[in-house]
């Protein structure tokens, strides 16, 4: 098993690139079932999440050529409808599938998808499940299977009792291919599900309300296909921020689009850390003292939760009080008592709330990465800390972030992978 050996209290400076957003990319990968034509996907980052739905479109019978971060891929000749048990299981958004093979072909059968489960009870796909349903799909589950039919979906007006970015996504791809009108309400509006709606509009879907809680979708008989670009990884740019704010680092971050973490932003301005933002550019420079926050992670364009562990390790540097309250995943604070260990004054007051006290030192330790997010904050831990950390099972952290440890030390931090 990988690690990383990360050596701290280097400053870092100099300018390091976001990538394409992986919750754009394994999104629009599907969505290229719903055209015969060639989709060319650019700026795709190497990550696993991506590697798989290659696989899996591959094995559906797709014409795929990946090259550079250049991803073409024509899905004229599927003719099968099931999603290999021993692929779609591995990740979640193998789910993601689902609806442009039922709007397709009418039918699809699928295993329950897999990746990573945040959460005492993990995350269902019912949401899923109900949307296809009043489109008047119907529904068989078997003991380790779904199959799902309908010669014809029909038009629905679905309301989402949990906000859910994927849910939106796949109920959106869906509907533009039923027929009549769906109106979709309580929609997540993350600018991943913008990007997917303005794609499908150009390819000829009939999409009113992209970005608003309530979108209206008239099916039609099909869709086109063209060159488009995977919008820059919001997370990314985000921790990227958080981690220069920790080390209180001067720190280019290119590539991105600074108003998708406007939430993150109104808070340095509230806490002391200075930065400058461009179009398609940040910079943050270091702070002379920063100040503790209570930040409740909410749906976009609330303080994103992905952003939630390392603003918990920037608050460990921070003179004061915080509270962090998690509102959207269960138990995805658990990761702190990590912290601890490493010096952090930490307080736990149930799994969706803690209390970090500053500013600490902290100290390297032998840790193991949980989960994506967690293990990005671990990383930021371990720059700011005095001493040696080795982090196991960064598996976790490539599945988000490309060539992590090489971006880092382009910037001066002290990290090394060992096999």
């Amino acid at each position: 098993m990988a690690k990383f050996i990360i050596q701290g209290g280097q400053k870092l400076s100099g300018e390091i690139k976001v990538g394409g957003a992986k919750n754009n990319a394994q999104v629009m990968i599907p969505a290229a079932l719903l055209s015969e034509q060639t989709m060319i996907l650019k700026n795709v980052p190497k990550i696993d999440g991506v590697e798989k739905s290659i696989e899996l479109m591959e094995n559906l019978g797709a014409k795929v050529n990946y090259s550079g971060d250049v991803l073409e891929i024509n899905t004229k000749d599927i003719s099968k409808t099931e999603l290999e048990r021993k692929m779609a299981d591995k990740f979640r958004t193998s789910v993601m599938f689902v609806g442009p093979m039922l709007a397709r072909f009418g039918e699809v059968k699928f295993p329950h998808p897999g990746g990573c489960v945040i959460g005492a009870a993990g995350r269902p796909i019912d949401l899923f499940l109900e949307g296809f349903k009043k489109m008047g799909a119907e529904i068989n589950e078997g003991e380790d299977f779904y199959h799902i039919k309908a010669k014809k979906l029909q038009a629905c007006d679905y309301f989402f009792s949990t906000v859910s970015v994927t849910g939106t996504q796949s109920l959106m791809m869906t509907a533009t291919l039923a027929k009549g009108t769906s109106i979709i309400r309580n929609c997540a509006m993350e600018p991943e599900v913008v990007a997917l709606a303005e794609y499908l509009i150009e390819q000829g879907a009939k999409i009113k309300g992209v970005g608003t809680p309530t979108m209206k979708i008239e099916g039609v008989e099909k869709l086109g296909a063209s060159k488009v670009s995977v919008i820059p990884d919001r997370i990314e740019t985000g921790s990227f921020a958080l981690m220069a704010a920790a080390t209180k680092s001067e720190l280019k971050i290119s590539n991105c689009n600074p108003d998708h973490i406007l939430s993150l932003l109104i808070v340095f301005e509230k806490i002391g850390v200075p930065f400058v933002k461009g179009k398609d550019w940040l910079l943050i420079k270091p702070a002379k003292k920063i100040k503790a926050m209570n930040i409740k992670t909410h749906e976009y364009p609330g303080f994103s939760t992905d952003l939630q562990s390392p603003y918990v390790v920037l608050m460990t540097q921070a003179e004061g009080k915080s509270l962090i309250q998690e509102s959207i995943y269960d138990r995805r604070l658990i990761w702190t008592d990590m912290l601890s260990q490493m010096g952090a004054d930490i307080t736990m007051c149930d799994p969706h709330r803690v209390v970090v006290y500053g500013p600490n030192k902290l100290f390297g330790k032998k840790l193991i990465s949980p989960d994506i997010r967690a293990g990005i904050a671990l990383i930021i831990a371990a720059l700011v800390a005095q001493e040696e950390t080795q982090i196991d099972n960064i598996y976790q952290i490539d599945r988000g972030y490309e060539a992590l440890d090489e971006r880092l030390r382009a910037i001066g931090a002290d990290i090394k992978r060992e096999e």
